[in-house]
């Protein structure tokens, strides 16, 4: 079960790794991971942080203008709330697909997953055969790290928020994302997302990670060779839309510390740039 649950925690990652298409029509972004929002309405400044969702124990980092800023929030707010019980186990049975992968993919596609499983985890079909694709492709995006110790952002600030008896809240639940992730890429679609998982890539991406270049990680991860046009509108664009949607009333009244994947804060239609069309003011907090 412990297994399970890391593999179910593990699908987080999609949301960072798994989208195309770049938008280079807003203006460049300073290198800093930590966003403040204030003006239009706020009583207090509320913060944006972007994640990495997973990453090696070796390059985890908090810096100290995030922990300053963490303390001052009121509330924590997650892409989705990972300190609800009834969450995580909707997330547990979700991780199980519907049907078993030999039933719902094709003899090419098995074979193809096949081969990518025993490159990249050492694992066959046969083992991961009640899992949902995406569950597995969460699996190899684990081993893409190249480490046994990782660690996941959103449950260090879990961690953190309890310790100060914060308020944790999500903005949208497992379900939803799952929905999402079910719609937004065919099997083959998918396939060709787990044969293009790279080491060096995410090397790369980490490394622009801990530099909090988001310019160069919204480069990385907006490729047009990984997927269409509507599976970016609705990995990113749509949720992102919601979010400013939910936004405002939640950071109303108090300071709120949002930590939601860094990929949504670029671009045209990123977090950043849509809470600035919507009337505050989005400033990097820098070192």
């Amino acid at each position: 079960m412990k297994k399970l649950f890391t593999s179910a925690i593990a699908i987080i990652v999609l949301v960072f790794s798994a989208v195309g298409h770049a938008q280079t029509k807003s203006p460049k972004l300073e290198n800093s991971l930590l966003w403040e929002v204030s003006g239009n309405g706020l009583e207090k400044p509320s913060y944006l942080y972007g994640t990495i969702h997973m990453i090696c124990g070796s390059d985890f980092f908090l810096l100290e203008k995030t922990k300053k800023a963490f303390g001052t929030a009121n509330k924590l707010v997650l892409e989705i709330n990972m300190a609800d019980a009834a969450e995580m186990t909707t997330m547990q049975k979700m991780a199980m697909g519907k049907e078993p992968l030999s039933k719902l993919l094709n003899p090419t596609q098995l074979s193809q997953l096949d081969a990518i499983l025993k490159k990249t985890t050492g694992m066959t079909v046969q083992q991961v055969d009640s899992f949902s694709l995406i569950t597995v492709m969460s699996l190899i995006s684990m081993k893409s790290f190249g480490c046994a110790d990782t660690k996941f952002y959103e449950m260090e600030f879990i961690e953190m928020a309890k310790k100060r008896n914060m308020q944790i809240g999500g903005l949208e639940t497992v379900k939803a994302q799952f929905s999402i992730f079910e719609n937004a890429y065919t099997n083959d679609e998918m396939i060709t997302l787990l044969s293009d998982s790279d080491q060096d890539e995410t090397t790369k991406l980490v490394t622009e990670y801990k530099a909090e270049n988001i310019e160069s990680l919204y480069d990385i991860i907006t490729d047009k060779k990984v997927t269409s046009e509507k599976t970016k509108k609705m990995i990113l664009d749509a949720r992102n839309l919601n979010w400013v949607n939910e936004m405002p009333e939640m950071m109303k009244n108090e300071s709120v510390f949002f930590a939601v994947g860094s990929a949504h804060l670029g671009g045209e239609f990123g977090v950043i740039n849509l809470l600035r069309k919507a009337g505050y003011s989005v400033k990097p907090v820098m070192n």
